[in-house]
């Protein structure tokens, strides 16, 4: 998982630079709108308040957040997103789990499958590779901060399933409902976190050692990461260090 825990801190930074392009702020108010639709206390909703802190944590101003959330709960008016999941395989075998927001399914399924198509990867059905994923709490803590035991105590004191070392960081694992309190307590024991999120982690994970395959994987993740309706991309590729490209 080392190639892993070195693509999130990737795409954290790249993330910084598609909020200045207005990319990520619209994903995250997507997001946010979405979550609202279930109540726009955030100490009521679980999701509204991660999502809520992502934007946060990308600098979102308040005033865009307030109208995310009144768009949701119907006190504006605004677009009603679909929910959609897609899955599919890329290049290597590897899977690919897409969560879509979308008002236009059709426009954006077709686009989906193009971008596969043109990747080297194909579509597949509902259920074809979600069985190989699990919906959990992931935590990203950079080696040099705090000691592994250490860590190790605090995190299964709060309720965390494990710790693994991912060569230049620690991976915190929990469950769902178990992210907020970890998160929480990570944060009053002064522990930098430099990734935390409710995701889907692979049950096992593909190998690719090739420098060619690893760039052609990279590419279709990348390539639809970067789709407007598309929210988050789950896969299951392992991929060595340094054939990963360097962080910018």
């Amino acid at each position: 998982m080392s190639g892993h825990s070195k693509w999130a801190s990737i795409k954290h930074s790249k993330g910084l630079a598609d909020a200045k392009r207005g990319q990520l702020f619209t994903k995250l108010i997507k997001e946010i709108t979405v979550a609202a639709r279930d109540g726009g206390k955030p100490e009521a909703n679980p999701r509204l308040r991660v999502a809520i802190q992502r934007a946060k944590e990308s600098n979102m101003p308040q005033d865009n957040i307030d109208r995310a959330i009144k768009k949701g709960t119907g006190e504006l008016p605004g677009v009603v997103y679909e929910e959609i999941t897609y899955e599919g395989y890329g290049p290597n075998g590897v899977a690919i789990i897409i969560d879509v927001l979308t008002d236009n399914k059709n426009r954006t399924g077709s686009e989906i499958r193009n971008i596969f198509a043109k990747r080297g990867g194909n579509m597949a059905g509902s259920g074809s590779v979600s069985w190989m994923f699990e919906k959990k709490g992931y935590f990203l803590i950079k080696k040099g901060t705090i000691d592994e035991d250490k860590l190790m105590g605090i995190a299964l004191e709060a309720g965390a399933e494990d710790l693994i070392d991912e060569g230049d960081g620690f991976a915190i694992k929990t469950q769902p409902q178990d992210f907020e309190k970890v998160k929480s307590t990570l944060e009053q024991k002064g522990i930098k976190i430099d990734t935390s999120e409710i995701t889907k982690l692979p049950k096992s994970n593909i190998r690719i050692t090739d420098k060619g395959a690893a760039e052609q994987v990279l590419t279709l993740i990348e390539t639809l990461e970067e789709h407007d309706d598309i929210q988050n991309v789950y896969a299951n590729f392992d991929i060595p260090d340094d054939l990963l490209p360097e962080e910018k």
